[in-house]
């Protein structure tokens, strides 16, 4: 889904599933980079671990999304994990605070996909323990919030298997 290819650099900000991580990173080969901006110690460990289980090459660092420490325009894709709620638990500035640091990572024409959980549906809307009211990605407020930062084409791409993905552009 989320369309990376070989030789891409690919920032992935936050880690709440290791596997998904090194399934995505996965994909830019020897001749990409990936580089994983792990919200906590905790994080880090997980996305460390699960590269490793998939022979997969990353850089993790640790550090908050709302100061990437990454250079500017060095990334073609920039995927979000927001299925632990890195960015819908946050408050609106520093989710914008996120959003701009995403901008600014990324090269001139480079795409945001964030990632988060799709809303319960069927009879999973009765069993389930999420807290009633929509989540950040699924809502449509992450399309907001990208397009409110600059990125164009800001939308609702797909949702999928418990997922909802929201990806925009980089103006060139």
């Amino acid at each position: 889904m989320t369309g990376v290819k070989l030789g891409d650099r690919l920032l992935y900000v936050g880690c709440a599933h290791g596997a998904r991580m090194a399934a995505i990173a996965a994909k830019v080969g020897l001749s990409g980079q990936v580089v994983v901006i792990a919200p906590d110690a905790a994080s880090a460990h997980e996305a460390q671990k699960s590269a490793a289980n998939a022979g997969v090459l990353v850089d993790v660092e640790v550090a908050p999304p709302t100061q990437l420490p990454v250079e500017a325009a060095t990334f073609d894709l920039a995927v979000v994990d927001d299925t632990g709620g890195l960015f819908g638990a946050s408050g609106r500035d520093d989710r914008a605070a996120g959003i701009r640091e995403v901008l600014r990572a990324l090269r001139s024409g480079g795409r945001a996909m964030i990632i988060g959980p799709a809303p319960p549906s069927g009879l999973s809307t009765f069993l389930s323990r999420a807290k009633p009211g929509a989540a950040f990605v699924a809502s449509g407020e992450a399309a907001g919030a990208l397009a409110a930062e600059g990125f164009k084409s800001a939308r609702t791409f797909a949702a999928r298997e418990g997922l909802v993905f929201v990806e925009g552009i980089k103006p060139r």
